[in-house]
């Protein structure tokens, strides 16, 4: 269930991916590469949300916080199939993006209220695996549906997943947060709840790992479409070429399950991003320096892209594991301040990366590298 409403969040963005190009030329003809803003206005709506979502989730309960965020989200998805200018869409995307931060934020809070440290690491690692099978295939489907309704149909689709999301949770799931346990929302308990986590030295350099962590992944979504289609001339056959390339990072969740409570969640981490440090910087001498043969430009690519998820499956669960290792009586705060800073960053990397597209894949290599550098050297000071 929880991977699920992970999934459809993931959904949210992956499915919008085919339909860019349509968009573009209905909407912003003039300037294609604004498409790729309909991506980064709902992180940033999300990064938004859960601002709020954490706390809310403390004060009234998981389940009723986490129905209200699909309710908004669900409101804002039907404005989106209405949207008749780029404007209109994107501050619909934005909205969309608030409601989806209470799945998201409470989601991970409710794990925290039933595991913790190593062990609620390997359950959101398994949870991630699950959820991973909807984003891989998540363009396939938005492609159907543009193909039955045109870019509007996606949006019917999102929907129709925030229908069976919330109808799941509602039936199925009990409340982990008793009424003894809630905090109020008032602004001195809010206050002091947020001070602690934001002065919580292991917390902050956890939500900016994470920060760095989503900005390059975001930035490499932003691009994907153009890159597979107008880089590599693989525009027809996207969405399968998407779904190989999820499938296959998907093993990292699998990998960071199975052995995280053997080796730890900072050492995990560690060796991921050390890992896309030395990868990403084989990739811009190889590409920058135009050294490989036309055959494997496109193959090199896509193993690199591969890296780029694997990586996040073994270091995004372990790192909100870590930054709510300790923040157990406040974790939809905890929660709420840690996706909040990392996402609103995140957008601020990716924005930027994803405008800066030349028809190469080089923009998107190099913020990788810096990321996944920084955050490979910020883990020297995180402790278990």
């Amino acid at each position: 269930m929880l991977a699920f409403l992970f999934a459809t969040i993931a959904f949210s963005i992956d499915a919008m991916l085919p339909a860019l190009p349509q968009i573009a030329e209905s909407l912003t003809p003039g300037n294609l590469n604004r498409a790729q803003l309909i991506l980064t206005s709902f992180v940033a709506g999300m990064g938004t949300g859960t601002l709020f979502a954490g706390p809310i989730s403390d004060a009234i309960g998981r389940k009723r916080a986490i129905t209200i965020g699909f309710a908004i989200y669900s409101c804002a998805a039907l404005a989106a199939i209405f949207a008749e200018s780029i404007e209109m869409l994107l501050l619909a995307r934005f909205i969309q993006g608030l409601g989806a931060a209470g799945p998201r934020i409470v989601g991970l809070a409710l794990v925290r209220d039933l595991y913790e440290g190593r062990e609620m690491a390997r359950i959101t690692s398994l949870v991630m695996m699950v959820f991973i099978i909807i984003p891989a295939l998540a363009p396939s489907i938005g492609a159907g549906m543009i193909w039955l309704a045109g870019w509007h149909g996606v949006f019917a689709g999102f929907l129709f997943f925030a229908l069976v999301g919330v109808s799941w949770l509602n039936l199925r799931q009990a409340e982990t947060l008793p009424p003894e346990r809630r905090r109020p929302l008032q602004v001195a308990p809010l206050k002091e709840a947020a001070r602690e986590v934001l002065t919580d030295r292991h917390v902050m350099l956890c939500t900016f790992i994470l920060t760095l962590g989503f900005g390059q992944m975001f930035a490499l979504l932003s691009s994907a479409q153009q890159l597979f289609g107008e880089a590599y001339g693989k525009g027809d056959a996207f969405p399968y070429w998407f779904a190989a390339m999820a499938l296959l990072s998907g093993s990292g969740t699998v990998l960071n399950a199975t052995f995280v409570i053997r080796f730890g969640m900072r050492r995990i981490a560690k060796w991921a991003y050390m890992m896309q440090t030395c990868v990403s910087s084989v990739m811009l001498v190889l590409i920058g320096a135009d050294l490989l043969p036309a055959a494997l430009q496109f193959p090199a690519f896509f193993l690199w892209a591969v890296s780029v998820f694997f990586m996040a499956g073994v270091t995004f669960g372990n790192l909100n594991a870590l930054a709510l290792q300790k923040m157990g009586h406040i974790a939809g705060m905890a929660a709420s301040v840690v996706a909040a800073i990392s996402t609103v960053l995140a957008t601020v990397i990716a924005a930027p990366v994803g405008l800066l597209y030349n028809g190469t894949a080089l923009p998107v290599i190099i913020a990788t590298l810096i990321c996944s550098g920084l955050a490979w050297f910020m883990m020297r000071f995180l402790r278990d």
